[in-house]
């Protein structure tokens, strides 16, 4: 039996949905690019480059001939470039740290459950090994059964002593 599509859309597919002009972005990956900007922006690789790069601004700026200088002494385009620099690293470190805020906010609550298991697991052993040692208060240990054999030993040696000085005697 063929489905008429004249009836209108299936139920059980999905609608399609239209086309967004909007563009769309994958918040995990901006997020994983973010972190790794901010994994760079704090290494020492990057302290390393960019004040290799400011001291030889600074040097040029003041050392080169005066035709070639590009920002004079006061440096406004120097400091308008860190500025810049700035305030694009200060949302991506915020970013990384509310990634790592929400990574440790779900390791906390994994660390939460398992430490409620395992302490929901002791409790049950627990409860186990004092039923056993109470179906064992019952039962002849083997302590139980030296300390009677060792008695009856004892027991023993005396009926044997005696029955040997009765000997002795007659």
């Amino acid at each position: 039996m063929a489905r008429d599509d004249r009836r209108g859309p299936r139920l059980d597919q999905p609608l399609e949905r239209g086309r967004s002009l909007r563009p769309t972005v994958d918040s995990e990956v901006a997020g994983r690019v973010s972190e790794r900007v901010a994994r760079f922006l704090g290494s020492w690789r990057f302290l390393g480059w960019m004040t290799l790069a400011i001291a030889a601004w600074i040097v040029w700026n003041i050392v080169a001939p005066e035709r070639l200088r590009v920002d004079p002494f006061p440096f406004l385009f120097l400091t308008l470039a860190l500025s810049l620099q700035a305030s694009y690293a200060a949302p991506l470190i915020l970013l990384a740290q509310n990634r790592q805020s929400d990574r440790d906010r779900v390791q906390f609550q994994e660390d939460r459950e398992q430490t409620e298991r395992l302490l929901a697991d002791s409790d049950y052993l627990t409860r186990e090994i004092a039923a056993l040692r109470l179906a064992l208060g019952e039962v002849a240990t083997r302590d139980y059964l030296r300390s009677e054999i060792r008695s009856l030993l004892e027991e023993f040696n005396n009926l044997l002593n005696s029955a040997e000085e009765i000997s002795k005697n007659d």
